[in-house]
């Protein structure tokens, strides 16, 4: 079994201190691979003068040199052969640029121990039959974007019952489908089953305000789960604070703090990072985080960054190290106050990485590969 396979069995998943060295060894494995699979990859590391040696503790993941997310939204690079892949899926460009994960059999297993892992830990897990509002487009063929397979496999975690979309697929097109969202929450409510609600921050406020507009008040069911993910993105400016948001939920839905779940994550980087009851996002054992500064230096706990997020995950794409646009901070999970000892970050806003210029970045001066292209 390789490393990485045992570290994505491992069920404690927050105890990164007895995961050290299980981590550095699946990393290690990871990086061989792609630099012996993937010439592009093999090309970038060499152009930032990186040699594996130098890698001889989990202190040193830093020395990896890191991908930034707007580099593998203009390239594709893959460490199989095309025929070994799985699964395909896309961001929502909602940035203009897309970017493309696509997982080969082993990949899928190592994503697949992490879900459970991650779901059974958090809780999330039911038996109860459950009715779902999904905060996004339904699925389609014709629709590759992740997020969209993401929130279906969610509905998973619980047995549906139902499933209503705030964006339905016509066959053609699709369209906003508020008021079939207004009748389902008042049958759901009648019902007396649980419901889950899942979609970005902005879409569930967008929905608590309709209610809220349109004199509808509910009292759901208390096993009921809002879960979020995928920040505000475009919706920046309309933007409220996390008491503010539960606070809405309350007075609409009957669902405070205590039912809302946010979880964090990258189709560059497949790993789920769930809130914890204090709403913070610790990090698993099936990754390691390093914030950094604009000389790509690693900082300490507390001081903001770019989040520079590593994990051995992928062997379809060398996904092993990628730099988020994202401005963050690190903390001791002894701070949080849950009893989770882990490291937890938090997100602060968003930075124009494409104006960073980074090792891994300028190497694309070195890669016969036309922009937006595959290889």
């Amino acid at each position: 079994m390789s490393y990485a396979r045992k570290l994505f069995c491992y069920r404690k998943i927050y105890d990164l201190e007895n995961t050290n060295e299980l981590f550095l060894h699946a990393i290690l494995e990871n990086v061989r691979h792609h630099m012996d699979n993937c010439p592009e990859y093999a090309k970038i590391v060499a152009h930032c003068d990186f040699a594996i040696e130098e890698v001889k503790t989990i202190d040193d993941l830093y020395k990896i040199p890191p991908i930034p997310t707007v580099f593998l939204k203009n390239h594709t690079l893959y460490s199989v052969s095309p025929k070994h892949l799985m699964l395909k899926s896309t961001t929502s460009g909602t940035s203009g640029k897309v970017s493309e994960m696509a997982l080969d059999w082993p990949s899928s297993l190592r994503g697949i121990g992490m879900i459970k892992g991650m779901f059974f830990t958090n809780k999330l897990i039911s038996p109860r039959l459950t009715n779902y509002v999904v905060l996004g487009y339904q699925p389609a063929r014709r629709n590759k974007i992740g997020a969209v397979k993401t929130a279906y496999a969610t509905t998973y975690a619980a047995p549906a019952v139902h499933r209503v979309y705030a964006l339905k697929d016509t066959g053609t097109e699709y369209v906003l489908n508020i008021e079939g969202i207004k009748k389902a929450l008042i049958r759901y409510e009648k019902s007396g089953l649980p419901v889950r609600f899942m979609g970005f921050p902005a879409y569930f406020m967008f929905l608590l305000k309709e209610l809220s507009d349109s004199g509808i008040k509910l009292t759901l069911h208390p096993k009921s789960l809002i879960l979020l993910a995928g920040g505000w993105k475009q919706f920046l400016a309309e933007k409220v604070d996390k008491p503010t948001l539960y606070a809405m939920s309350k007075e609409v839905l009957g669902l405070g703090g205590d039912r809302i779940r946010e979880f964090f994550g990258a189709v560059e980087h497949p790993i789920a990072y769930f809130d914890c009851p204090n709403h913070h996002f610790h990090v698993p054992v099936y990754s390691r985080v390093i914030i950094r500064d604009v000389n790509l230096q690693p900082v300490g706990y507390g001081v903001p960054g770019l989040l520079n997020l590593i994990t051995p995950m992928m062997t379809s794409m060398p996904f092993v190290s990628v730099m988020t646009d994202d401005l963050a901070v690190l903390h001791p999970g002894e701070e949080c106050g849950c009893g989770n000892r882990s490291p937890y970050f938090e997100i602060l806003g968003r930075v124009g990485l494409a104006d960073i210029k980074t090792c891994a970045a300028n190497a694309s001066e070195l890669l016969d590969i036309k922009k937006g292209g595959s290889t």
